[in-house]
């Protein structure tokens, strides 16, 4: 017997398997990526829907993992709260299950007409949407065919002495067998970081005779802790402790989870074999071909029902997960950095929604700075702060490396697998991000006209005084709808937003217009008068930012 060719085998047919999950989750992600996050950014705090939205998003993308780092994304940008988050965790350990059910039907039938439909589809068509259905086509005939490589590479093996003595160690008639199995489970899920790979390789292992039943279903509770090994990784190196909490309660419930069942193991395995009878399946033990032919339908159900129970059981207990959750996980910083810059984690790259999740939490916090030091410059238009007027400097520059990171950010999101909805979004981001550092610079504008002014003792006319407050308060407003709709999408808010624009417009001829009128009648000076002008202007120029944000924000919010 070959033993290295029997390893590259079973070891190929993994690869195989992992690498058509991967294609196919990418290819779902890329087909229904802009309906997730419409669905992930509208969760209300009901916990019973948020587990209905996990379970649905999950089973859409074929991977808790992956729904988990959305999550992440999401909470991180403060698009979501960290309370509405756990119901969505919950409810995605319940979707990531429907992977084991497809494996269980045993499709390797049509392993390689997938294949073939797929690879056409990806490479030989000319439309983006068709390119990602081949991938999820094309991951579908890998996933299976590697599942019939891996039952090829381990079928001389099922009859030799030395590896059934082997995989005998692994089994469940003690407190210690068990553990080693949930052990080894674990080790094998952090290894390959893709719980659906892992519990497919269980199946193999069991179908060819290695494994029984109850040592799989102890292995499949090892691999439902070992899946949370990848929303853990995604914070490495982040300070976002919402974040932290995200990926801890991930951690926790699938630990409690597994803890509990290990208590009533022997009871779970006879529950999972009676309920699979009774939805008529074959027996467990039925073999044909030298392969017990039931027992993957047996392990998907076992897993299903794994974690429904364990939803049912937290669902009722959220409030006690995230008590629990906060207490372990790092507390928030109390002290605000004013001038802290973007952070965006790398391990994000491979999910672009919750990316740009987190791209689209730092242009709300960058638009929310801008407005709060615009109000605060336009004090100065009234009376002198020289504290206010001494920061510009240190805004301008904190303005100008946001808006470095962020492009740069987005640039590295763009040069992975996007879609044409997300392409169009990086492209909108990249404009907005650019028109908040032309804010920025009007702002800066304001600041050192005002300070002339002063230093050269002008002084304005009350009406002149009364016109720049107003239109002041006016790109006030207009930065305070932009930011509404960042939080709470408004069916006319490109009509609010236009009509916006349109009044500064007017605004700036009506206040060109009088002060002509002041200058013709000698009731104002010329010098100030020139001041007054270059203020209206970058006002209005501020405007015409804040629309152009606008139309950006109408496109992807």
């Amino acid at each position: 017997m070959n033993i290295t060719g029997i390893i590259f085998q079973t070891l190929g047919g993994l690869g195989l398997f992992i690498l058509g999950m991967k294609m196919m989750t990418d290819g779902l992600q890329a087909t229904a990526g802009q309906k997730i996050r419409r669905i992930l950014e509208a969760i209300s705090s009901n916990r019973v829907m948020g587990c209905a939205t996990g379970a649905g998003v999950t089973a859409i993308v074929q991977s808790s993992s992956a729904t988990t780092v959305m999550l992440i994304g999401f909470v991180s940008a403060g698009i979501m709260t960290f309370e509405q988050s756990v119901g969505v965790i919950i409810g995605a350990n319940i979707g990531t299950t429907i992977t084991g059910q497809m494996i269980a039907f045993n499709l390797s039938k049509i392993a390689l007409p997938a294949i073939t439909l797929g690879v056409g589809l990806k490479y030989f068509s000319t439309k983006r949407s068709y390119r990602y259905i081949g991938d999820i086509i094309l991951g579908f005939g890998l996933l299976f065919y590697g599942m019939t490589v891996m039952k090829m590479g381990l079928s001389p093996i099922k009859s030799d002495p030395q590896f059934i003595e082997f995989f005998t160690t692994f089994n469940t008639e003690t407190i210690g067998g068990i553990l080693l199995c949930v052990f080894m489970g674990t080790v094998l899920t952090v290894a390959v970081q893709s719980s659906s790979a892992t519990v497919g390789l269980t199946m193999t292992l069991a179908a060819s005779g290695l494994l029984t039943f109850p040592t799989a279903l102890a292995l499949v509770l090892g691999e439902n802790i070992g899946t949370t090994v990848t929303a853990q990784l995604s914070t490495l190196g982040s300070n976002n402790s919402a974040a932290h909490r995200t990926a801890n309660a991930h951690t926790i419930f699938n630990v409690a989870g597994v803890g509990i069942i290990l208590v009533i193991f022997p009871w779970f395995v006879d529950i999972v074999e009676i309920i699979t009878l009774k939805l008529g399946a074959g027996a467990v033990t039925h073999t044909a071909n030298g392969e017990y032919v039931n027992i993957a339908r047996y392990i998907a159900n076992g897993h299903t029902l794994f974690n429904v129970i364990n939803a049912i059981v937290f669902l009722i207990f959220i409030p006690t997960l995230v008590k629990l959750t906060i207490l372990v996980s790092p507390k928030p910083s109390k002290r605000k950095e004013r001038y802290k810059l973007p952070v965006f984690d790398s391990g994000f790259i491979d999910s672009p929604i919750g990316a740009l999740a987190m791209v689209k939490g730092e242009i709300i916090k960058n638009l929310e700075f801008v407005q709060m030091n615009m109000q605060k410059v336009s004090t100065c238009l009234v009376v002198r702060d020289d504290d206010i007027l001494g920061e510009r400097d240190a805004v301008e520059e904190h303005l100008d490396n946001c808006q470095k990171i962020i492009i740069q950010y987005l640039t590295t999101i763009y040069q992975g697998e996007v879609n044409e909805p997300e392409a169009l979004e990086i492209s909108e981001m990249m404009r907005i991000a650019n028109n908040i550092e032309r804010l920025g610079d009007a702002m800066e504008n304001v600041s050192k006209i005002m300070e002339r002014i002063y230093d050269n003792k002008f002084v304005f006319t009350d009406t002149a005084k009364k016109d720049l407050l107003l239109i002041s308060e006016q790109v006030n407003q207009f930065l305070t709808l932009i930011v509404s709709e960042f939080h709470h999408k408004q069916p006319d808010f490109y009509q609010k937003a236009l009509a916006n624009e349109d009044r500064i417009d007017q605004m700036r001829e009506e206040m060109r217009f009088q002060h002509i009128e002041r200058l013709r009648q000698g009731q104002c000076q010329v010098d100030i008068g020139v001041f007054f002008i270059s203020l209206i202007t970058n006002y209005e120029k501020m405007g015409d930012c804040c629309f152009n944000i606008a139309t950006g924000v109408d496109r992807i919010i």
